[in-house]
């Protein structure tokens, strides 16, 4: 199924033939009716989350049957993610999630803007050009383009965003040591009171820190006090994405796991005794899902 996104103008139409009642004419005067059933600004504007999640149309069956890890609807609704915000996602990669975000935010004149690859780079060009003509080009909606990288001042213009999204991304920050500038520049992108929403790889409290140099897994205690260092709030967490399976110490990290799935090291060199079938079974890493919010004030 493919949905129609349909514009303010015409859901205001639409609310208007709704009719009411004119000055001449007052309840006592008119015929008792049948009490209409309630239809939310929701149903009049579209479909569901949930319906534009399951739209075959625009998402491949690979990507769906990762939705029992990734767990889009109830990560999204937990965000407080609404039709006609302007949402950014951060490194959208192949566009698992804007397959999503890009339709339901346009539902009601949203803007999807993707914070990913710079056309300077000429290793990430085509990657770039293939983003362009997949959601720039069809009915996606309201679909923009920004950089993020080191280089780049900013995700979005300052104090334009309702929303902020990463998924999966804080380890290679970390790794590259720019996180903490990273969520500087998210929350310059925020409107007062808006949302910054993380999912990420997530390491024992009890392990050893030097690990999330390494692993590809983070501490949730990281993250928090990252995001608090730039001014945001902590407004809630969910084990949505939580893999109870996931001991978070295997033999080449978080990329043991599907969907990577490396059975060897770089030199082609498996450990000793080592079972894919093993790490297949445990399933996608344990996640935490992190909410904060920028203060209104």
């Amino acid at each position: 199924m493919t949905f129609r996104l349909m514009t303010a103008a015409t859901l205001s139409l639409a609310l208007m033939a709704c009719g009411g009642e004119s000055p001449e004419e007052t309840s006592a005067d008119m015929p008792a009716q049948a009490e209409a059933p309630e239809t939310s600004m929701q149903e009049m504007a579209g479909p569901s989350l949930q319906e534009v999640a399951a739209d075959e149309a625009r998402r491949d069956a690979g990507d769906m049957a990762r939705d029992q890890y990734r767990h889009p609807v109830e990560t999204l609704e937990f965000f407080g993610l609404e039709p006609g915000m302007t949402v950014v996602e951060i490194s959208p990669g192949g566009g698992w999630y804007t397959d999503i975000l890009a339709p339901y935010v346009g539902l009601n004149g949203g803007t999807y803007i993707a914070a990913s690859y710079d056309p300077a780079n000429e290793r990430s060009a085509p990657r770039l050009e293939a983003f362009r003509d997949k959601y720039m080009t069809g009915d996606y909606g309201d679909v923009q383009l920004t950089v993020f990288s080191r280089e780049a001042a900013t995700v979005a213009p300052d104090g334009s965003a309702d929303m902020v999204l990463t998924f999966r991304n804080v380890h290679n920050w970390l790794m590259s040591s720019s996180a903490e500038e990273s969520f500087e520049k998210f929350y310059a992108a925020l409107k007062p009171g808006g949302t910054l929403g993380v999912v990420e790889h997530r390491l024992p409290e009890e392990a050893d820190s030097a690990l999330e140099q390494t692993s590809g897994y983070v501490k949730e205690s990281t993250i928090i006090a990252m995001a608090e260092a730039a001014g945001f709030e902590l407004a809630g967490k969910s084990e949505i994405n939580a893999n109870p399976d996931d001991t978070a110490d295997h033999p080449f990290g978080v990329w043991t796991l599907p969907p990577t799935s490396r059975t060897a090291d770089r030199n082609g060199n498996a450990p000793e005794g080592f079972d894919a079938e093993h790490y297949l079974a445990i399933g996608e890493s344990d996640r935490m899902t992190l909410k904060f919010v920028k203060p209104a004030n």
